[in-house]
């Protein structure tokens, strides 16, 4: 995104920033002067008291850096809850644990979807690792669904007794921290941020031998320079939410693609993108602890990881499939019927969700489940598995 222009900080803000830099200056004089990308993102994203997801700036919707699917319109959520049903029947449990829950939406439309249609959660777990967010979700759901926010509960840690039914994670995996990486003149390099007279910036040293392995395990064609990214915590993250499925349907939502798309030559530059004020940009070094950074998943590694984890990869669509597949035409109806509804807000918010342009390519919807058929409603209409 070159020429981006990002909005000035608040004087809040830029004293957040001054201390998010002294640690991360710190950090960098006891490393040696040099981190890996993955632990500054780590830091960038996590650090105590410091880091994105750590401190208490606003980050979803209008006033925050970004708006995600549930954050546009509850027609998301409401999909999501059809299929969400569907998975009910077959798991012999109403159990629904959703990952890093934003503002709380996605959980508030699936409640009351569910509800509407006579297949009420017995329960829904909140796993959020964002003391600030959770406190802004308790708000929100208890304010939206009264009564029914008695089946909401939020846990530091993946329940110690497996669940049956459904665990949901939209806009998880690109969050994870991840490696970044250099093929130039035939050579791996580990990239990393550097404290170089005093100033940030990215620079590289040879990569060590297992990143330098997996990279090579890409195959990546051509003789040029090229920068891309790893998610190596992405297996782990995956077998850790198995272990909590006793029966059911993990289904990830997030933007990314198949390994030989992601992975292709002409991708050069890999997937990294921050996010400030609904401006993206590449710039990672930019308003740090201020900024998410985030980059699209390998959804091959994905499948593999599940495989490993003796999951069952049940579906992998786009987002713009899932949700139409799921009776998104019909919700738009239904909605566009309520007197008091914007009519043109309610039609661009779909238009959001669907079009190739939008996130309705870019997103895509797959479901890792244990002892559930298929096929699943919401891969009925194109099922990409084969892409894998």
């Amino acid at each position: 995104m070159p020429g981006v222009s990002l909005p000035p900080l608040s004087a809040d803000e830029r004293g957040h920033a001054e201390r998010v830099r002294a640690a991360l200056d710190a950090k960098l004089v006891s490393a040696g002067g040099w981190i890996p990308f993955s632990e500054f993102m780590q830091f960038a994203l996590y650090e105590p008291g410091l880091g994105y997801y750590s401190a208490g700036a606003r980050k979803f919707g209008a006033d925050g850096d970004f708006i995600t699917a549930p954050e546009l319109t509850p027609l998301f959520g409401q999909c999501i809850a059809q299929q969400v049903a569907e998975v009910f029947e077959r798991a012999g449990g109403r159990d629904i644990l959703e990952f890093g829950a934003g503002s709380g939406a996605l959980a508030v439309a699936v409640i009351r979807s569910l509800a509407a249609r006579g297949m009420a959660a017995e329960r829904y777990d909140i796993l959020e690792v964002s003391a600030d967010l959770r406190e802004r979700q308790r708000e929100f759901v208890h304010r939206s669904l009264g009564a029914q926010a008695a089946r909401v509960h939020w846990l530091d840690r993946l329940p110690a007794q497996p669940l049956r039914g459904a665990m949901l994670a939209n806009e998880v995996l690109d969050a994870l921290p991840v490696e970044r990486f250099r093929i130039a003149g035939g050579r791996i390099e580990r990239l990393g941020v550097a404290l170089i007279d005093g100033e940030l910036a990215i620079t590289a040293r040879p990569a060590p031998r297992e990143l330098e392995a997996a990279v090579r395990a890409l195959a990546i064609a051509g003789d040029e320079d090229y920068e891309s990214e790893l998610c190596p915590l992405l297996p782990g993250w995956i077998a850790a939410a198995s272990q909590s499925l006793a029966g059911g349907v993990l289904f990830v939502m997030d933007y990314g693609l198949p390994r030989a798309q992601y992975y292709h030559p002409d991708r050069r530059q890999g997937s990294l993108l921050c996010h400030h004020r609904h401006r993206a940009h590449a710039d990672a070094l930019a308003y740090v602890g201020l900024q998410d950074l985030t980059a699209w998943v390998d959804f091959t590694a994905a499948a593999e990881a599940a495989d490993s984890a003796g999951l069952d990869v049940l579906g992998f669509t786009t987002q713009a499939q899932f949700l139409l597949a799921t009776g998104m035409e019909r919700a738009l109806g239904e909605l566009l019927t309520e007197a008091d509804r914007d009519r043109q807000a309610v039609v661009s918010a779909a238009n959001r969700l669907l079009l190739p342009g939008e996130m309705g390519e870019a997103f895509k919807v797959m479901a890792l489940g244990r002892g559930v058929a298929e096929p699943l409603q919401g891969f009925m209409l194109r099922d990409l598995r084969h892409t894998l």
